[in-house]
């Protein structure tokens, strides 16, 4: 009689088999409802992952903030390795390191194509940023252009002063402010409760932003301004990042550079699919403002930029050649 001992014994069952290998199931954390823009690239990057790895590597996307995390907490709940990736709004980091404020600087980028060129110029500095703190940067996709949800079109001057509307960073406060707005700085989390008790009258932010959180239940109407298509990153834990197979890795780049180009995708038709939905839903949509508004935005908000550049230092001037650079070709 054959005598085994226990490792050969357990292989020979297909215990050893079953223990070399077991599946990598991961955590991503957004707080942004499941049918936004950037909920649909992060369940888009979660599929791709799972297919190029025959489902050996699974990830759970956890929207509206479900894990308790807003975007703000992301970046240390990532690095701590208390969830291993998250989608965030980048402009909410901009109290952790001003560079990633710069997507959301009010009218540097405008349209889809400067945005691009903009991130491209920017993402070096994002990657060490995040390189920094445990983090690897996988992918990055802008929301929709932001503008105004009202109660009434604030395509004025007028319309505008005295408004409480709510602002997403700093930059953004300050210059509503001093356009004679009344801004209140707050996360998305924050917003539904502040319309439901009228604590704000007004949300700068993007149609498709309004749209998922079906903002025609306190508001009648959004006002195209062009304000700036900020960005939403997904970030990973380094260390759960080295603990996979280099196969594995591979898959995680891979997928992540198929979903960034999923979300910049996205954006061509998006803009036409929320207007349309919007009006569905008794939405009114307003796409010129005033000459006058638009002047006195642009004058707010150029006092921000030049503080945004004071903060960052030299690597501001460097990106910001490097963008006109590439706008100039």
């Amino acid at each position: 009689m054959n005598k085994f001992t226990l490792p050969a014994f357990a292989i020979a069952l297909g215990l050893g088999a079953a223990t070399a290998h077991a599946d990598v199931n991961l955590d991503m954390s957004s707080e942004y409802p499941v049918s936004s823009i950037h909920a649909q690239t992060a369940d888009f990057f979660a599929k791709t992952l799972a297919d190029e790895t025959s489902g050996d590597v699974n990830v759970t996307v956890h929207h509206g903030g479900a894990l308790g995390y807003k975007s703000v907490d992301h970046y240390d709940a990532v690095g701590d390795g208390a969830v291993q990736l998250a989608s965030s709004f980048s402009g909410a980091w901009s109290g952790i390191n001003p560079i990633f404020l710069v997507s959301s600087l009010p009218f540097l980028a405008t349209s889809i194509d400067d945005t691009k060129k903009l991130y491209e110029a920017t993402r070096p500095f994002y990657e060490k940023a995040l390189e920094g703190d445990n983090q690897i940067f996988l992918y990055a996709a802008p929301w929709p252009a932001s503008g105004f949800w009202a109660k009434q079109p604030i395509s004025s001057v007028d319309a505008l002063k005295g408004l409480k509307i709510r602002t997403f960073d700093t930059p953004g406060t300050k210059t509503l402010q001093n356009a004679g707005a009344s801004p209140v700085q707050l996360s998305w989390g924050d917003v539904v409760p502040q319309l439901t008790t009228n604590g704000i009258d007004a949300v700068l932010t993007s149609a498709d932003g309004g749209a998922g959180s079906q903002f025609w239940e306190y508001l009648s109407d959004f006002t195209e301004v062009n304000y700036a298509l900020p960005l939403q990153v997904t970030h990973m834990n380094r260390d759960t990042f080295d603990d996979l197979s280099d196969e594995e890795q591979k898959a995680v780049l891979d997928a992540a550079k198929k979903a960034e180009a999923f979300g910049w995708a996205a954006l061509e038709t998006r803009v036409k699919d929320n207007y349309a939905e919007l009006s569905e839903n008794g939405v009114t949509v307003t796409k010129d403002i005033s000459p006058e508004l638009l002047a006195l935005l642009k004058s707010s908000a150029a006092p921000q930029v030049e503080a945004w550049k004071e903060r960052v230092g030299d690597d501001a001037q460097t990106l910001l050649d490097s963008y006109d650079a590439m706008r100039a070709q």
